[in-house]
């Protein structure tokens, strides 16, 4: 008998941001490009690198180390943005995350995934999905929609 995974596993794309190591939904994950300069929009929050055309669409990207208090991104050969299509309450949100380094497509079994602790962990534990440990540490699986709250969504929108 042939057992059904789709309910016991879900694949994960993980990225790093430092010595971090995240992961989003691979269903979220539109592509992956090489990092190129965005085009500026002023008056954006901090974190808005600007507009990025992708396939003849206006992208807002963001660099997410300033989202989550880090230091700014310094562009590496190994810096890459994942184009993602989030579900937000009413809509797609289309953006551009900056990661310092793309690694894989990876499975996660549900039962590996612990909820995040409110303790230990540097950032606001709301928008963490989850956390599954590794031999080298943690990956955090990161929750798009509640990590960009509604302001950053219509502006965002906007900028788009």
């Amino acid at each position: 008998m042939i057992m059904a995974t789709t309910s016991l596993e879900a694949q994960f794309v993980t990225f790093s941001l430092g010595d971090e190591i995240f992961a989003v939904p691979v269903e979220v994950v539109r592509e992956i490009l090489d990092y190129a300069e965005a085009f500026k929009i002023p008056n954006g929050p901090d974190y808005l690198l600007g507009l990025r055309d992708v396939r003849g669409q206006g992208v807002p990207t963001i660099d997410l180390r300033l989202k989550l208090g880090m230091s700014k991104t310094v562009p590496t050969p190994h810096t890459r943005v994942l184009v993602l299509d989030v579900p937000m309450e009413s809509r797609l949100l289309t953006l551009g995350l900056v990661a310092d380094r793309v690694f894989e497509v990876t499975p996660f079994r549900r039962e590996q995934i612990e909820a995040a602790p409110d303790i230990g962990v540097r950032w606001r534990s709301d928008y963490i999905a989850g956390v599954v440990r590794r031999e080298n540490g943690f990956v955090v699986i990161i929750d798009l929609a509640r990590l960009l709250s509604r302001e950053d969504a219509s502006a965002l929108q906007s900028a788009a």
